[in-house]
C-alpha cells in the first residue's frame, strides 16, 4: 500500500501516515529512517490477537478506509479468510493484511471493521 509520513508521533518510531484509504498511526519499522512527505510501498503487521465479533465487526455496504478512532486504528476491508488455526486476512485495495483471530465463526468476503492498537509499518522490499 502506498503510504506518506506526515508527522511523527508522541512515542518514538511512531509515525502517522496518509493513504488513499485515509490516514492512520504506526510504529515504522524500516531499516533506514523515513523522511516526512515522502511516499512509501509499505506493508502493514498487525500483532494483536483480534476477537472475532469484538475487535473485528461486520460493517456491510462500508468504503474500504483507514481511520483513527480513540487512539486506534479502524482498518475497513473485505474478509478474504479466516484459517482453521485462526490465521485471518483482511483485504484493503491491492493490500492483503495478515492477523490472528479468535472467536466464533464469521461469513468470508463481507466487508468488516478491524480496531487494531498497534500497526507496525515496514517498507515493501520488491
Amino acid at each position: 500500500m502506498k503510504i506518506s509520513i506526515t508527522r511523527t508521533a508522541e512515542r518514538h518510531g511512531e509515525v502517522y501516515f496518509s493513504s488513499a484509504y485515509g490516514e492512520g498511526k504506526g510504529q515504522w519499522l524500516g531499516a533506514s529512517p523515513y523522511v516526512l512527505g515522502e511516499e512509501y510501498e509499505a506493508e502493514f503487521e498487525l500483532p494483536e490477537l483480534f476477537i472475532k465479533w469484538v475487535d473485528l465487526v461486520p460493517v456491510p455496504g462500508q468504503p474500504l478506509a483507514i481511520s483513527m478512532e480513540a487512539g486506534k486504528n479502524v482498518l475497513t476491508g473485505t474478509l478474504e479468510d479466516i484459517e482453521e488455526d485462526g490465521t485471518a486476512y483482511l483485504r484493503l485495495g491491492e493490500s492483503l493484511i495478515m492477523f490472528e483471530c479468535l472467536g466464533e465463526p464469521m461469513a468470508i468476503g463481507g466487508t468488516v471493521e478491524l480496531t487494531a492498537g498497534i500497526l507496525r509499518i515496514y517498507p515493501a522490499a520488491y
